[in-house]
């Protein structure tokens, strides 16, 4: 924030990232402080709270917050440091005051509230209304009852590492417009909502708006600042994207009929991204940001190198036998694909047949894919998307990993951006890196790649549209009339009861991809996702 505001960083609980198939989950290892001071109660109660315990703390915690007595209200928690910084922050940094906490009807030990209080800062106040809860645990050591202490007691809308503050914002609003013109608001569109801060926070002082006064939350990280209350309103300034709002209309209704999921279209002949969408419990924006194996999708990537290096070609061999060794792991295809030893490259790709591509392993070498998807599909090419993004990841991988990687396991990461993108390459024989802002707003400079041979792409065109008519997207690409091709994929995980669902594919000069953690396979979730995408974007 401007004008000298400081916000304090809430908690001191020592966190570590974890990574995988999980994104923003966190695992509290220590803590500075035990549980909340000494134990005044002159027996040792052991086992849950009681009612009356439950009672009690809260009563205490919520009595010393309404009058900013924020050491008082810490104590009453099970991590009183991390409890006193933010509540601190809270009246502080925050300049949040009048503060009145009404308890619900308390289930257990879990005990419902909700927070009116009044923010004031620079002469301008504005009330502040919101509803929260908490869990009354007992202390490892006081054995008192204490608030189970993170920072969403203070707000459903805090997490670890967080700052809270109120000042003038450290940008101006913003007004995003589509292609066309059209607003495009939060509201209207959820899953925006981190593109749109994200747009703000670096494009605001671009647009030619003037800041306002805000209550936000600072996340910790690359985050963007998430706006809770507008004290004055700024001038927003006008940002132009490239999102097309009935893509992104579709995209929004797609994804929230799957949990976990993301999707992303862009436009092949421009490198345009047309919407982007999320729906996840965690808010993460895994449509750019993911970083997760795309299984069987990454047979487009394969087969253009088993086509570039002379391995093979789409009308060439590719045998699909039961099972495959490679380095003493052994691949197997999915439940009810019948081996087939004369089978062609196309008719792998279609039937997506992982031993068929493993086989493969013994001949082509250890940097083969790793240089197809830099030098012809642009990945890993750091992207000037407009906003942040992870732009794939195809390591040069030996050992079992190189088979892995054939059939998108192993060490290979990939979004539904980057997927996207593929299948865009694929279509056209040209890498146009996806952007949302286009590149005259701010004169960047994107990434290049070589892109594909016409053999090649007339190769993967002819296998992505044998798969979209009778392969295993066929179900899902039913009825969609036009030039259409596909890619099915599911990608295993280990801890998790099904697999995650992807799903790529184009019609005309639209491609679109999508993912759904624990979806199963690619026609389960990612596919319908993708399939109403292409049906109502243009």
């Amino acid at each position: 924030m401007r004008n000298g505001v400081k916000g304090a960083v809430i908690g001191t609980v020592c966190v570590v990232m974890l990574g995988g198939a999980g994104y923003g989950a966190y695992n509290v290892l220590s803590a500075l402080s035990g549980d909340g001071g000494t134990n005044g109660h002159a027996g040792v109660q052991t086992g849950p709270p009681s009612g009356s315990e439950v009672t009690e703390a809260v009563k205490g915690f919520f009595a010393a917050w309404e009058k900013g007595d924020a050491a008082t209200a810490a104590s009453y928690t099970n991590y009183p440091q991390a409890a006193q910084e933010l509540l601190t922050a809270y009246a502080g940094a925050a300049h949040i005051g009048k503060v009145h906490v009404t308890p619900g009807a308390a289930t257990g030990t879990r005990v419902p509230f909700t927070v009116e209080a009044t923010v004031s800062y620079g002469g301008q106040s504005r009330p502040l209304s919101y509803r929260s809860t908490l869990t009354v645990v007992r202390g490892e050591t006081s054995h008192r009852p204490l608030v189970d202490w993170r920072p969403s007691v203070v707000h459903p809308q805090l997490r670890q590492g967080d700052t809270l503050t109120t000042g003038e914002s450290a940008a101006p609003p913003i007004e995003a417009v589509d292609r066309d013109g059209a607003v495009l608001t939060k509201e209207k569109y959820p899953s925006l909502g981190p593109i749109l801060d994200q747009l703000r926070e670096r494009y605001g002082d671009k647009a030619g708006g003037a800041a306002g006064v805000e209550l936000t939350i600072r996340h910790g990280g690359s985050d963007a600042d998430t706006p809770l209350l507008t004290l004055a309103k700024g001038r927003p300034g006008r940002v132009r994207t490239t999102l097309s709002a009935s893509a992104q209309a579709a995209a929004e209704t797609a994804v929230q009929k799957y949990a976990e999921s993301s999707v992303v279209a862009v436009k092949p002949s421009t490198g345009e991204v047309l919407a982007v969408a999320n729906h996840r419990a965690d808010g993460f924006d895994a449509a750019f940001l993911g970083t997760l194996a795309p299984g069987s999708t990454m047979k487009i990537i394969s087969a253009a190198a088993l086509i570039d290096t002379g391995l093979t070609t789409a009308n060439g061999p590719a045998p699909c036998p039961p099972s495959a060794v490679w380095q003493s792991q052994t691949f197997h295809n999915l439940t009810g694909l019948a081996p087939d030893e004369h089978a062609t490259l196309a008719e792998s790709f279609a039937r997506s047949c992982n031993t068929a591509f493993v086989k493969f392993a013994d001949s082509v070498k250890v940097d083969s894919l790793t240089q197809e998807a830099e030098q012809r599909f642009g990945l890993g090419g750091d992207w000037k998307v407009g906003v942040p993004s992870f732009d794939g990841r195809v390591p040069a991988s030996g050992g079992p990993d190189t088979a892995a990687s054939l059939i998108g396991q192993g060490q290979v990461q990939m979004n539904p951006l980057n997927m996207a993108s593929v299948t865009a390459t694929a279509a056209t024989g040209t890498f146009r890196q996806p952007v949302v802002v286009p590149l005259s707003v701010d004169g960047r400079e994107p990434a290049r790649a070589r892109g594909l041979s016409p053999s090649t792409v007339q190769q993967l065109r002819a296998m992505m549209n044998r798969t979209a008519h009778s392969g295993t997207a066929a179900g899902v690409m039913a009825g969609l009339g036009g030039d259409i091709g596909a890619k099915t994929g599911s990608a295993e995980v280990d801890g998790q009861t099904r697999s995650n669902s992807w799903f790529t594919g184009y019609r005309g000069d639209v491609a679109a991809a999508a993912m759904a953690q624990d979806g199963g396979h690619g026609i389960d979730a990612a596919g319908p996702i993708v399939a109403t995408v292409l049906r109502n974007a243009d």
